[in-house]
């Protein structure tokens, strides 16, 4: 398996593990699949002409493909983990370049997504390694506090709304590099997404 399920279930049967497995697999490889396509745009967003560039759209798929097969054929946790956090630290890079050298200002929206996306792989990692020890804690929790230390479910919160910051971030990069004169707001005082403006006409 490649993260402790944390809570009490029967026992399993071999039939019953290929099963998770593949759900696993459901969680998983869209994290590579999805993290290819940021990339992708990050890298893309400075040019003005509507091209494609087919060798970083070529490497990104065959680096799919591969992990996808590896990873069926070895069913190795560590080896996803390892692929998906290439791929992170490729669009962190890209990031903190962007936030040094072109727009500045954006980083604070920069530097807040990848806090929240880091608080939730800590938090992660602390229901792999402390799992069997922190399940034992959490039974003599109160129903709701012991629902809410559910760190599994944070990392995905987390990093889902990480992943949603750093959208913005790019389509931030993108309209401002057009000169649609984004901006950021918040819906009901807490929630950002980005209001552009047509450019100004010359």
């Amino acid at each position: 398996m490649g993260y402790c399920i944390c809570f009490m279930m029967p026992t399993l049967t071999p039939s019953m593990l290929v099963l998770f497995f593949f759900l696993q697999l459901l969680d998983e490889l869209p994290m590579i699949y999805s993290c290819s396509v940021f990339v992708y745009c990050l890298f893309e967003c400075f040019k003005n002409k509507n091209s494609y560039n087919y060798l970083l759209l070529v490497l990104l798929i065959l680096f799919s493909v591969i992990v996808t097969t590896v990873y069926l054929m070895w069913k190795e946790p560590v080896f996803h983990q390892v692929m998906y956090g290439l791929l992170v630290t490729f669009l962190v890079l890209r990031s903190v370049y962007i936030v040094t050298w072109v727009y500045p200002w954006l980083r604070g929206l920069a530097y807040t997504s990848l806090g929240v996306f880091l608080v939730g792989f800590l938090l992660w990692n602390v229901d792999n390694i402390f799992c069997d020890t922190w399940r034992d804690v959490r039974q003599k929790m109160p129903p709701v506090l012991g629902a809410v230390t559910q760190f599994h479910a944070w990392w995905h919160i987390l990093t889902g709304l990480g992943s949603y910051l750093h959208i913005l971030f790019s389509l931030y990069t993108r309209t401002l590099y057009l000169k649609y004169r984004p901006k950021v707001k918040f819906l009901f005082g807490m929630w950002p997404v980005i209001m552009v403006e047509a450019p100004k006409k010359q």
